[in-house]
């Protein structure tokens, strides 16, 4: 059985989906996450809000430039809380706990593997408008679901979620990042402070804060920041050191470095586009190499990670490994930066789905 597209509609209607889904985009909805949508209107001179402006021409670096592996892949397997069960036809089966989830996956241009049976069973299917930034909904072909579901990863607890944009709260393919952070605090003699800006429904954030963090977590949209915390009372989470900030993240870093505030881990997972909670506009080309820059200087004397994460599709992993070594060209920790891709691979076929880019610095005391 295959989803059915959905039917053009009197324009009327489709007008007034296109007018739902500008409203959406606006926000004070849940950050859908990759974004590719077009590119937000140029805001008022008169508006409080990040500059929107044109690539500038930026300094030229002569000094030392990290040490670089390339490329690295990176692999999230089935587990008994999420399996990437097949891909194809543009689609992927998904197994979130007992759940099984079809939804759109663009890159998936090649046959499914498994027959139809298992794709038959599936308990919700996304339909609708399947851009990332559209206003789809959730068809289930048996028994009605509620709106969530509890969900875990690797013990931690968060509520999974049918949204309108095909997401459902949690991205798989982070999980090994999320590993690696894990294993950096329990090895540390000393409680480390993790920023994590955009950081969506904070799985990421409670993941740090279980492994005995200082977390602080930044979200543009306030309803993304409402998630995470019913994230963090349903893990049990509620007494662990995390700060929940609906801001601007550009202007929180601005404001930090302002404040001679630093982190020894910073994760980094912006939009290609999007907006702040007061209309300020973010564009990944644009603003990522001042981002970068930013969180450079937020790092502490003894720093552990900058973990970046890009899902723009026009852009290759290079792209984001060369902003991360000219932002760490001549800085006073000498390290090195990883970048590939963040892939999943399917339980039954094994066939790998690439999922998004990644860029992360280290200093060389980890790559030793």
């Amino acid at each position: 059985m295959r989803p059915q597209r959905a039917k053009n509609k009197k324009n009327k209607s489709q007008r007034g989906l296109n007018q739902r889904a500008e409203n959406a985009g606006q926000d004070t909805g849940f950050r859908p996450k990759p974004k590719h949508a077009a590119k937000p209107a140029t805001p008022s001179k008169n508006s409080n809000q990040v500059e929107n402006r044109a690539p500038v021409v930026r300094p030229r670096k002569t000094a030392h430039r990290p040490s670089e592996k390339l490329p690295v892949i990176l692999e999230t397997l089935a587990d008994q809380n999420y399996a990437l069960l097949d891909t194809g036809d543009g689609l992927k089966l998904e197994q979130y706990g007992d759940i099984k989830i079809i939804r759109p996956e663009q890159q998936a241009i090649w046959g499914r593997s498994q027959d139809d049976a298992l794709w038959d069973s599936a308990n919700a299917i996304f339909t609708g408008d399947t851009d990332e930034e559209g206003v789809g909904r959730w068809r289930f072909p048996g028994a009605q679901f509620g709106e969530t579901w509890p969900m875990a990863f690797d013990g931690v607890g968060y509520m999974g979620r049918f949204t309108s944009f095909r997401h459902v709260g949690v991205f798989p393919e982070q999980a090994a990042h999320w590993r690696a952070i894990r294993e950096a605090l329990k090895s540390s003699d000393r409680q480390l402070r993790v920023l994590n800006l955009f950081g969506y429904t904070g799985v990421a954030s409670l993941v740090a804060a279980d492994a005995g963090a200082h977390v602080t977590h930044v979200d543009a949209s306030k309803k993304a920041i409402g998630w995470a915390r019913e994230n963090q009372s349903f893990a049990g989470l509620d007494e662990m050191p995390v700060r929940w900030i609906c801001e601007d993240a550009m202007k929180f870093v601005q404001r930090e470095i302002r404040r001679g505030n630093t982190y020894d881990i910073i994760l980094l997972d912006p939009p290609a586009y999007g907006r702040g909670p007061n209309g300020e506009v973010w564009q990944l080309f644009d603003h990522l190499p001042d981002m970068l820059d930013g969180c450079r200087d937020l790092l502490s004397d003894d720093p552990v990670m900058l973990v970046l994460t890009a899902y723009a599709i026009r852009a290759s992993f290079f792209a984001m490994h060369e902003a991360m070594m000219d932002s760490f060209t001549g800085y006073k920790t000498r390290g090195c930066v990883e970048s590939g891709e963040l892939i999943i691979r399917e339980k039954l076929r094994g066939r790998a789905l690439s999922t998004s880019m990644f860029s992360r610095w280290l200093p060389e005391s980890a790559n030793a």
